[in-house]
């Protein structure tokens, strides 16, 4: 007797609450960086709702990968997009970020109100080490999975060097990696030749609601309905600067606040990582908003909450908003609230208005091409970022042999081993590494 191959149907393609409960959960639960919230993603939609197909989630991935932007945040608004549309998109992108703004706000007005307590600092004292160990444990990760030939090990180790060393703007050297790629894939293709990757078949791929035999969502969007969403992004842009410009004396520095936030949200290829080294660069040295400790403080907050960590460039707009204004807490929740505005405007622009057009490239080998060699870069840079808040930690007052913070280099090892050879959870990780920085406190006074 033959055996039977059962063939699980598909199911029906899932109700706007449904679908709107998932994207308010997932705000609140999405902890664990890019790669925790994209896990969480597919084991909700692929693998138990079975909403969207494991070769539709991917290539949704690969692409939000090749935008800048935070690309869990944009892999939500995408997959929003697939089921529900317009409306979907803004809700899975929006509810994705919203909690860990309002979480941030508190934490940051305790930070500014209570930060200099002692044993808060020493809460704080504890969390610095461990950031950078999750900073070096993200490069690895990224290191492995991205450098596949002596090409992206080069590009990575120039990227590095060009800005640790030359100091050479991030978008410059993203701009460069494209650059590099198109010139060499039209002289020199075999140098982006990488081993076949062994892919597991998608079995039953019928039984998802959304699949690789699916009609491509959006065939119907025209350059033209892309322009109009442009150019209502223009109009949502334009609306609190003109507010500004009308209601505040200090104009000059919400426009300056303005514009470079709006610069950072449009070249941060790779995420968070990839883009703070240039954020520290300019609102630290250059603007001079906040110190280089509040700036490690910052990124300590965006650890501890859910959503994207690109969400630690709003604390860096509420410390911007605080100090200009001599303390003021009210104005630093208005600095945190215009900088989520900017930073993630052009995400929704560049999912809403190109979905469409991204869902009819499927297997468009130039531009996997592109994004090999900008990711390779990112590398460099995540080791840049890496190099520079590991040397404040440590050297938090000279660099020296004197200077050196023995605490933090010996919990610094520790976070490390504990998350790469022990699998430790970076969130408990963050708890063990405050209580060790209050022990600390404790214990020497």
């Amino acid at each position: 007797m033959q055996p039977t191959t059962t063939i699980t149907s598909a199911p029906e393609k899932p109700s706007f609450k449904e679908a709107f409960l998932f994207w308010l959960k997932l705000g609140f639960i999405s902890f664990g960086g890019p790669a925790g919230q994209i896990g969480i993603m597919h084991t909700f939609l692929v693998e138990q709702k079975r909403w969207v197909s494991d070769s539709r989630f991917l290539h949704a991935l690969n692409y939000c990968m090749l935008l800048p932007g935070p690309e869990a945040q944009q892999l939500a608004t995408y997959l929003g997009w697939l089921m529900h549309g317009v409306r979907g998109g803004l809700v899975a992108g929006i509810l994705f970020v919203l909690p860990s703004v309002f979480i941030l706000l508190g934490l940051s007005a305790v930070y500014v109100s209570y930060g200099a307590i002692p044993w808060v600092a020493a809460l704080f004292y504890g969390l610095k080490p461990a950031v950078v160990a999750i900073v070096a444990l993200a490069l690895v990760k990224i290191a492995g999975k991205s450098l596949k030939t002596w090409l992206h090990y080069a590009t990575a180790v120039l990227s590095f060097i060009l800005m640790y060393f030359l100091k050479v703007p991030f978008p410059l050297i993203i701009l460069g990696a494209v650059a590099v790629a198109v010139v060499l894939r039209k002289i020199w293709p075999s140098f982006f030749q990488e081993k076949q990757e062994t892919t597991q078949q998608t079995q039953n791929e019928q039984s998802y609601y959304l699949n690789a035999n699916s009609p491509v969502v959006g065939e119907g969007v025209s350059w033209g309905r892309s322009l109009v969403r442009f150019l209502i992004t223009l109009a949502l842009w334009a609306v609190p600067l003109a507010l500004f410009y009308f209601f505040t004396r200090n104009f000059a520095f919400w426009q300056e606040l303005i514009s470079f936030f709006t610069k950072a949200a449009l070249v941060t290829f790779g995420g968070a990582y990839a883009v703070l080294p240039y954020a520290a660069q300019v609102t630290v040295e250059e603007f001079q908003w906040l110190s280089k400790t509040e700036m490690i403080d910052g990124l300590a907050l965006g650890e501890t909450t859910p959503g994207p960590l690109i969400m630690v460039l709003a604390f860096v707009g509420f410390m911007a908003g605080h100090n200009q204004y001599g303390g003021n807490l009210a104005m630093g929740a208005v600095g945190l609230f215009t900088t989520t505005f900017y930073t993630f405007l052009p995400c929704f622009f560049f999912i809403l208005a190109g979905a469409p057009f991204i869902e009819r490239t499927r297997g468009n080998l130039a531009l996997k091409s592109i994004l090999g060699l900008i990711t390779a870069a990112v590398v460099g840079v995540i080791l840049n970022l890496t190099v520079y808040f590991g040397a404040a930690v440590l050297f938090p007052a000279s660099v020296s042999v004197d200077g050196l913070d023995y605490f933090a280099l010996a919990w610094m090892v520790i976070s490390f081993v504990a998350m790469y050879r022990f699998k430790v959870g970076m969130i408990p990780w963050i708890g063990i590494s405050a209580m060790a920085g209050l022990g600390h406190y404790l214990l020497l006074n």
